[in-house]
């Protein structure tokens, strides 16, 4: 199993990479390929990635990523390209914005701005790691899917899903908490180590991050990924790195949802290392409808 295992990381983030290996069509126009998604619609957090790339081949390597913002439009169609054009909004001594929009048939999908700094000096606080169980003492993702290979949709996740994702509340794959909650607390890391400049890691974060930003609605209303009825989409993303990290670390995601209401429901996420450095936070609001009757 170990072997397959293996096999399968492999598999899962080389697709991943692949995705994020753009083409560029000028100074400021670059071109992407999608994973496969069942339904054929794009993975939100692959096209973030992407966009975050785009900006970046735009910025002087010095500057790092540090903040973005951006909503998604439309679904995009996973069978076709996407084209990516960057516009430089300010070069300045110590920050570069750019803005970038994501377009499939001439229509934008996703539209960001994002922001980058030079390294600087300057006062230091965060809030700290709650204590929970390690990554090691959690089940992952994979293993819990592992006894289903063969079946499409398990296939899919083993073998295309670039990270490895551990719940401490336990998974919401095939049934919701027993104990609903609006916080819930997740081990994620790459399923392999990789060897990539600083703003791939980065982008990988925000990658890895929008596939499950929304998780805490579903554990508070008491469903699972499989609730019959459920309509789930993701509106917007804002992200930022406040310390160098690696998607190939173990990071752990606190994640918390404040509010739902009108068909819309808040995510918020705190990213840490597993030294216990607070490195990223985000926040999604996303379109969120249950089933009238869940039983």
């Amino acid at each position: 199993m170990d072997h397959i295992e293996d096999t399968w990381a492999d598999q899962a983030v080389n697709s991943g990479l692949a995705a994020l290996d753009l083409r560029k069509l000028s100074e400021t126009e670059f071109e992407g390929d999608s994973l496969p998604m069942p339904g054929g619609r794009v993975y939100g957090g692959q096209v973030l990635a992407q966009g975050l790339l785009a900006a970046g081949h735009t910025v002087e390597e010095e500057r790092h990523l540090h903040s973005m913002h951006g909503y998604f439009l439309r679904p995009g169609d996973a069978s076709k390209p996407i084209t990516f054009e960057v516009e430089n909004l300010r070069d300045g001594r110590s920050f570069s914005a750019r803005r970038t929009h994501a377009f499939q048939g001439g229509k934008p999908i996703l539209s960001m701005i994002s922001s980058f700094q030079l390294p600087q000096d300057g006062p230091e606080h965060s809030v700290s790691m709650p204590e929970v169980p390690g990554p090691e003492t959690v089940q992952s993702g994979v293993d819990i899917l592992s006894p289903f290979a063969g079946d499409a949709t398990a296939d899919y996740w083993l073998e295309r899903t670039p990270f490895d994702m551990r719940h401490v509340e336990g998974s919401l794959l095939f049934k919701p908490d027993a104990r609903p909650k609006q916080y819930q607390t997740t081990w994620v890391r790459l399923r392999k180590t990789i060897e990539a400049p600083d703003i791939l890691h980065r982008a990988l974060l925000a990658f890895g991050c929008d596939q499950i930003m929304l998780e805490p609605l579903l554990r508070r209303h008491g469903v699972s990924w499989r609730t019959k009825g459920l309509n789930f989409a993701s509106l917007d993303h804002a992200m930022w790195w406040h310390r160098p990290a690696r998607a190939d670390e173990w990071m752990l995601f606190v994640q918390d949802a404040p509010t739902a209401q009108g068909g819309r429901g808040l995510g918020g996420t705190w990213i840490f290392s597993e030294d216990g450095r607070l490195v990223a936070s985000a926040s999604q609001e996303g379109m969120f409808r249950l089933p009238t009757d869940l039983s």
